[in-house]
């Protein structure tokens, strides 16, 4: 077997948005970093085990350093984001809701209003004292006829 390497540059942890795990970026199974045990309770190493405990030093400084946060701390600064990013979504839905509301009650009032002027138009009128049929039936006739009515 051949060592592989890694190239640990950009690597500062493992969370959303970060860099995948060293056995990942090896490309190799991730098992092959640990160390296993024999049928007959012996240990021994795995095949990359001197690139986890190079990992695992790695990542403990910079943890000392400071440089690389607490994962609560990330994943509370995540998820506060998060409850930031749900709120405005939620504000701007309200808000589409409450113009929706207005709307369908103008379209509401337009339509009631346009009925009441369509049954004022069909009823008969108060004014002129006869009824429709009345109306129509004194339409003059006799006169001169359009077409081959006869």
């Amino acid at each position: 077997m051949s060592a592989r390497t890694i190239s640990w540059e950009g690597f500062t942890g493992r969370w959303a948005g970060q860099p995948r795990a060293p056995p990942t970026l090896a490309g190799i199974n991730r098992t092959g970093f640990y160390s296993k045990k024999n049928p007959n309770g012996t240990v021994r190493e795995g095949p990359y085990q001197h690139l986890a405990e190079d990992f695992v030093r790695r990542l403990e400084a910079l943890h000392e350093a400071g440089t690389l946060p607490d994962l609560r701390d990330a994943q509370i600064a995540r998820l506060k984001a998060e409850i930031d990013a749900l709120r405005e979504r939620a504000a701007r839905q309200s808000e589409a809701i409450e113009k929706l509301s207005e709307f369908k009650i103008l379209a509401l009032s337009r339509i009631a209003a346009q009925h009441e002027e369509i049954i004022r138009q069909r009823s008969p009128q108060a004014a002129s004292g006869t009824p429709t049929g009345a109306r129509l039936a004194a339409v003059p006739r006799g006169g001169q006829t359009i077409g081959s009515c006869s």
